[in-house]
């Protein structure tokens, strides 16, 4: 259990922030100074936990991430006992007396939320709909009364007051995403909801451009290919911007050209589009029907320097 910090530094420097993303992070920097939470909401591969690391970083406090599953309970966010600590004493002092003390006690070790709510770091909580809504209700009384409650810890006080440079950024999925719970009306009416969602294909470009070794003209290619496939499926359960990423870094990795008509290069495209595709598809075989809309996809891109 430690606090991020050069491995958070790494994730926000290489985020490409144009004016949309700086007018979005300065908006909610403002809403976090004045003491509410922010929620970033959208499908999956939009940037979500990107952006909320960025803007925790800009608070210039330390940094805790916890991930959101449906085993996380108030032992892993308060804390938990993790075994026994035993002490003996003998006095000798006295010649003709032998004295001995033994005492046993428990050892306690902090949650993550709770080293968080002492110390005022920045708690990132990522994909918190992944938790079920009863470990994720001790952050109604976290938001409202600025108190943790300690429940099983067998401490003399039953909460712990909130620092008061705390803050907590969340992020998730849509609700009809697999593995994702419905959230509880209480907690969200106590959060700023913001919305996330794909960059259009220039901002894509520029991402990918920025983010691999490829040209803008490459990665424009690239970024047409993957938007077109999605645009085709529904529900946000098409290829995201980490697929483009993906098709660029081993394209030049494996030195492929970034050509529709190069094999190796359709091969990469469907090994890396061919499951995310197939998964909009209803069809008596999707995997083959999925082969053919990037295959066709793919007819249309021209060839790249």
């Amino acid at each position: 259990m430690t606090v991020l910090k050069e491995k958070i530094k790494k994730n926000t420097n290489s985020i490409v922030q144009d004016k949309e993303t700086k007018d979005l992070l300065s908006r909610s920097l403002q809403y976090l100074k004045a003491g509410y939470p922010i929620h970033f909401t959208g499908p999956s591969g939009a940037g979500k936990t990107s952006l909320a690391l960025a803007l925790a970083k800009k608070r210039k406090k330390p940094i805790m991430l916890i991930h959101g599953n449906h085993e996380l309970n108030n032992s892993d966010l308060i804390g938990d006992f993790t075994g026994y600590t035993s002490k003996k004493m003998v006095d000798n002092y006295i010649r003709s007396v032998y004295k001995k003390d033994e005492s046993v006690s428990e050892t306690w070790r902090d949650g993550r939320l709770l080293e968080a709510v002492k110390n005022g770091y920045t708690l990132v909580y990522d994909e918190f709909t992944r938790s079920q809504p009863n470990t994720n209700n001790i952050f109604l009384s976290i938001l409202e009364e600025r108190i943790l409650p300690l429940y099983g810890s067998k401490k003399t006080e039953p909460f712990v007051k909130v620092h008061p440079d705390f803050s907590v950024i969340f992020t998730s999925n849509p609700e009809e995403y697999a593995g994702v719970y419905q959230t509880q009306d209480a907690l969200l009416d106590r959060l700023i909801t913001i919305f996330v969602d794909y960059k259009d294909v220039d901002r894509e470009t520029s991402i990918v451009s920025e983010k691999t070794d490829v040209t803008e003209k490459q990665a424009k290619a690239i970024t047409t290919l993957v938007s077109t496939l999605r645009n085709q499926c529904k529900d946000d359960s098409g290829p995201s911007l980490r697929a483009s990423l993906m098709i660029a870094k081993l394209a030049t990795e494996q030195d492929t050209p970034i050509d529709g008509e190069n094999e190796e290069f359709k091969r990469l495209c469907i090994d890396i589009l061919g499951h995310q595709v197939s998964r909009c598809i209803e069809d008596d075989q999707p995997v083959e029907k999925a082969k053919e809309l990037i295959t066709k996809a793919l007819k249309s891109m021209k060839a790249t320097d």
